[in-house]
């Protein structure tokens, strides 16, 4: 039996993220997933990639507001989860994608730049900003997602993760990839093929396997980059053109509820 294990928010994008036993679809995502963005001061957004230390930036989501809290020194701040209608909007790049964000706060950018050293801007995605997923894997014309890489959801298995650790040196934690969702049960990487599949009553399309970067050989927890593993294992066996791969990418409904401890079953493969 396929089972919903782990549930995962990234509220802003490349800092850490929520474990959740139950959460809402939007029509972009996991609600609060990704919704928020550090940007420079030329609206391209920051990564871990570039920026290891966004890793140690620890978002909680309360009743009042999302507090984020820099695990480093203990320093945190409170953001708004509501905003007013009347924002002054700006565009935000993402890869190659335009999109219509606007500053949360000017006090709290000036926060995350004294800690970080450099200019950075918080910037928060509303509704009424659609940003298209990539045409080619779209299952229809409205198919929209927030400040994630690409797609709205990340599905791995388990399995997945056990195969690669046997094959590593020092076993590593799923944080290293971000997943929005985690499974147990099946065969290790055995989401690649899912083309249609439920989690519960709710329908997911599995669109794209997920090319991996060097975000993934960051510690999430020390916030620095820890080697060249998982890359150089994953690169064994793992590649495809010039993409490694692990996790699925997905594109679900617009509502409903997912919880831990739901059944997966699988519809359709490719």
């Amino acid at each position: 039996m396929l089972l919903l294990s782990e549930i995962w928010i990234y509220p802003v994008k490349s800092l850490g993220g929520i474990s959740l036993s139950q959460a809402r679809l939007t029509d972009r995502g996991l609600e609060h997933d990704r919704r928020w963005l550090l940007v420079d001061e030329n609206g391209m957004f920051l990564s871990q990639r570039e920026h290891a230390v966004l890793a140690l930036f620890q978002p909680e989501m309360r009743t009042s507001g999302m507090v984020i809290t820099y695990r480093k020194t203990g320093s945190f701040i409170e953001v708004p989860l509501c905003y007013t209608k009347d924002q002054a909007l700006f565009t935000v790049t993402v890869w190659e994608d335009a999109i219509e964000a606007f500053e949360v706060d000017a006090a709290i950018s000036a926060w995350f730049s004294a800690i970080l050293g450099f200019s950075a801007r918080l910037v928060y995605m509303p509704d009424d900003s659609h940003r298209k997923v990539d045409t080619d894997y779209a299952i229809s014309s409205s198919d929209v997602t927030s400040f994630s890489d690409a797609y709205p959801f990340l599905i791995i298995g388990q399995s997945s993760l056990d195969d690669l650790n046997n094959r590593l040196k020092s076993p590593i934690n799923m944080s290293r990839f971000r997943p929005n969702f985690v499974f147990t049960g099946g065969e290790p990487y055995e989401e690649d093929t899912w083309r249609e599949f439920n989690i519960g009553t709710l329908l997911f399309y599995g669109v794209k396997p997920c090319g991996r970067c060097v975000m993934t050989t960051i510690d999430q927890e020390r916030g620095v980059i820890a080697g060249k593993e998982p890359l150089k294992t994953l690169a064994k066996y793992r590649m495809k053109g010039n993409n490694v791969l692990f996790g699925q990418n997905l594109i679900g409904p617009t509502i409903g509820l997912v919880a831990v401890g739901d059944v997966l079953s699988i519809k359709k493969r490719v």
